[in-house]
């Protein structure tokens, strides 16, 4: 991994990070607070769990359900009343439950949570999240979709993709919504990562943990400090001239057609 000591490009800026806790989201907010952000961790993890994160990288933990309106709401209050503004919002929280698989097997109840926690969530963060980024002049929104936004998977977890498209989308029309008011919002796409919870999804079938694996063509999942380089040159001026974006790191996988044999 690159060297982050010298970095200072976030000193001093307020940064948000749902499902901050664990997975790309603690990597992202270890990041953030190495150049220097103020991190505020949203998560519906035990108080215990979030708290530690928080220490960890000396900012504040709000336990906040993101599918919630008004707790969400209170996430961005008690962030800007900490710190002062909201500089960076990076909305990572999201699901990838066995239950969502094949349109004709995923039950209802199913897909309406994952849509919940990957789609509507975004939508809620973002517009807490807008009002004061648009009286500063200024903010950098990181939403996190995915590369199969992009492409299909005859492995299918077809709720899961349908929320990343949404995400997608949505950060898109935002990011050409406000481009003139110093706001920029993106979307990060995400190849497979090596995170829990992929590890718990794989772990259980490892015949399709391969079969992903496989069409990688660097030959392996990437790792949450990877991602969460991204999100810090998301967040920075270095990508000032970026938005309504589709930002993908993936291993080239979305870009592949026939890959290495070794």
């Amino acid at each position: 991994m690159s060297d982050i000591s010298a970095c200072s490009r976030l000193t001093d800026r307020v940064a948000v990070v749902t499902g901050g806790a664990s997975g790309i989201g603690l990597a992202a907010a270890r990041r953030l607070a190495a150049e220097g952000a103020h991190v505020v961790i949203g998560d519906i993890c035990d108080p215990e769990t979030g708290e530690a994160a928080a220490s960890e990288v000396g900012g504040l933990f709000v336990r906040t359900d993101v599918t919630d309106a008004d707790q969400v709401s209170a996430m961005y209050a008690t962030a800007h009343e900490r710190y002062g503004s909201i500089d960076i919002a990076f909305h990572n929280a999201g699901i990838n439950p066995p239950a969502d698989s094949s349109i004709l097997d995923t039950d209802p109840e199913t897909w309406r949570r994952v849509q919940d926690t990957n789609l509507t969530s975004v939508y809620l963060c973002c517009q807490k999240a807008l009002p004061y980024m648009l009286e500063q002049g200024r903010g950098s929104i990181i939403n996190v979709a995915s590369f199969v936004a992009l492409m299909g998977a005859a492995t299918s977890q077809i709720s899961y993709s349908a929320s990343k498209g949404g995400v997608l989308a949505l950060s898109r029309e935002l990011g050409v919504q406000f481009g003139r008011t110093g706001v920029r919002v993106n979307a990060l796409c995400p190849g497979p990562v090596n995170t829990p919870l992929l590890q718990e999804l794989f772990a259980a079938d490892p015949e399709q943990a391969q079969r992903r694996l496989v069409h990688v063509p660097l030959g392996r999942f990437a790792e949450p400090e990877e991602i969460a380089a991204a999100v810090a040159f998301l967040a920075s001026d270095d990508s000032s001239f970026m938005t309504a974006n589709e930002f993908v790191i993936d291993g080239g996988i979305s870009s592949a057609y026939v890959t290495p044999l070794e």
